[in-house]
């Protein structure tokens, strides 16, 4: 459909949502007049990449600005206004008033879209929030004045509070600049989306890298060169040159609340399926907007940067008299932590608790490759599924390897409302420099299928240590030296090469929990066994290398006495 002429689209946010919104409405209508008001210094700038310049691996920081606003009217014929905050709506009258580099001034508008963000959040009444070396991270003008601080040699030792994805990037990049990092998480674990026995391995990967990971702990106030933090009930000081606030996003919707748009549940502005506000000629997308989660059919926020380009193209082509489909999201995020890759997709446990879904999972440790060829390793993969119907739910991975081809495979699969089965079946390219015949994400769906359809009973990696703590008998099938190299306490060696002529070992009157290095092996004794006439067999989810991954971390920062006389991470 071709726009009127004279038809004009004011659009306030001039980042992802924002610049994606004004480009696609030119490219739908050469001749609708588009108007971009950004409050910042930048638009069109690359928000994901912003802690990668901290490090150097954006080696300057106008690499990290896509698009200025004198290419924006060459490209686009964009007319794009930096440093200009929008203060009002003036609905009855259609008109922004903005506050520019000129003064204030009203702006008109036949449908406006407002793509204003989320800001970080500052917790009120936090002392020393204001310090000059304390920062937080939105924009190019925030990295570059932590670049200048750090740059400082006097400058080492850094808090960075918050284990969200900014806060782990940023802390990486600090400490690949040769900084001394302490990160301030308040919940048990960083990285909320993924389940603790995936994040233990990330837990780990921090630690061997240098950095101080204090979970659990509350950030009580900042002072000139220390922070004061509360842990297990107990307060201590830490020494801080510079202090990064990372602790999560709120969306901006003061403009929104003042002109009488509807706030949804969940804080942020509340949209229908085609982005649209309670008046007919506002939009909003991005970070400020709830959005329909999918999976639990119920709202949520979705601050992310592929989420907010989809919603600014659906209200663009809304705008032009183009309908678009809405069945909402499944999440779906990555990150490299060092030499960990990281991906998730659709619910976590926690998730499909709050959500009342039976559910199970299984915990895979394949290669990620042939084995035999260069580079490759294993890498930790979790399935979610749905009881009894095998829907797929959720999937995490973390390793050295490709976590995130396997994580968009599962998310295909979710968004589609694939189920276990769909997942085995998937035909997917197979080299053996890339992955095994049986590809990592098909061998879970097969796992999975044989804990849906009851063939084998389990038990996960958070089991492990009660089970030991109690004397469950637990048959470890690993071969001899594996075995010598470290051993759950108290389990008995049975090598699968020599189960059937030791089967008689195995009791038949009490459960039996039985590991190998990563579940496989263990999974072929527990057939034998039942095939033997043994039915109180239960497979131990990760088998050794998971519980090594998952113990090693708490027992190192709590004191803990540990389950197994040595880790092996091989």
């Amino acid at each position: 459909m071709t726009l009127d002429k004279h038809l004009k689209v004011v659009v306030v946010g001039g980042v992802a949502g924002g610049a994606s919104a004004a480009a696609r409405i030119k490219r739908l209508d050469e001749k609708a007049e588009v108007v971009v008001l950004e409050k910042g210094e930048h638009v069109s700038f690359s928000n994901c990449c912003l802690p990668y310049h901290l490090s150097g691996t954006v080696e300057k920081s106008e690499s990290l600005i896509l698009m200025t606003p004198q290419a924006f009217k060459v490209k686009h014929d964009i007319d794009v206004r930096v440093k200009s905050c929008v203060t009002a709506i003036d609905r009855q009258k259609k008109t922004v008033t903005v506050d520019g580099p000129d003064g204030v001034y009203e702006e008109s508008y036949d449908k406006l879209v407002l793509s204003p963000g989320a800001s970080p959040i500052v917790p009120g009444g936090l002392k020393g929030a204001d310090k000059a070396h304390v920062f937080t991270v939105r924009n190019v003008t925030d990295i570059r004045a932590i670049k200048a601080k750090i740059d400082d040699p006097a400058v080492e030792k850094i808090a960075v509070v918050g284990g969200g994805f900014i806060g782990i990037e940023v802390a990486e990049n600090l400490q690949m600049a040769g900084k001394t990092v302490t990160i301030i998480e308040m919940a048990p674990q960083i990285l909320a989306p993924f389940d603790e026995d995936m994040v233990q391995i990330l837990h780990k990967e921090l630690d061997d890298n240098g950095i101080r990971l204090m979970v659990g702990t509350e950030l009580l106030s900042i002072g000139d060169k220390t922070v004061t933090v509360r842990r297990d009930g107990r307060e201590s000081r830490l020494k801080a040159d510079a202090v990064v606030l990372a602790i999560g996003v709120r969306p901006e919707t003061a403009l929104a609340r003042e002109a009488g748009l509807e706030i949804g549940e969940t804080g942020a502005i509340r949209v229908d399926a085609q982005y649209r506000t309670n008046d007919p000629d506002i939009y909003a997308v991005g970070d400020a907007v709830e959005v329909y989660m999918a999976q639990t059919r119920t709202v949520g926020r979705l601050p992310l940067a592929g989420p907010a380009q989809m919603e600014a193209r659906a209200a663009a082509d809304h705008i032009c008299g183009i309908a678009d489909r809405n069945e909402g999201f499944i999440s779906a995020m990555c990150l490299r932590v060092f030499r960990q890759n990281a991906a998730a997709a659709g619910l976590n446990e926690t998730q499909c608790r709050r959500a009342g879904l039976n559910y199970d999972s299984v915990l895979l440790f394949p290669t990620d490759k042939v084995g035999i060829m260069p580079g490759s390793h294993y890498m930790a993969l979790k399935i979610l599924f749905e009881k009894p119907t095998g829907l797929v739910l959720g999937a995490q991975a973390v390793g050295p390897g490709d976590v995130v081809g396997r994580i968009n495979t599962a998310a295909a699969v979710i968004r589609l409302k694939g189920t276990l089965y769909d997942l085995k079946d998937l035909n997917l390219c197979y080299s053996p420099v890339y992955n095994t015949a049986k590809d990592p994400v098909n061998m879970a769906a097969l796992v999975g299928i044989n804990i849906l359809e009851n063939r084998v009973r389990q038990v996960h990696v958070r089991e492990v240590r009660g089970l030991v703590e109690q004397g469950a008998f637990i048959v470890d099938v690993r071969e001899k030296k594996e075995y010598a190299a470290g051993h759950l306490k108290g389990s008995v060696n049975i090598p699968l090469t020599e189960l059937r002529a030791r089967a008689g070992e195995i009791p038949k009157d009490v459960p039996v929990y039985l590991h190998c290095r990563s579940s496989q092996r263990s999974y072929y004794a527990i057939r034998c066994l039942q095939g033997l006439g043994w039915d109180n067999l239960y497979n131990i989810s990760g088998s050794y290398l998971g519980i090594s991954l998952y113990e090693y971390f708490r027992d190192k920062t709590e004191g803990r006495e540990p389950i197994l006389d040595n880790y092996n991470f091989r």
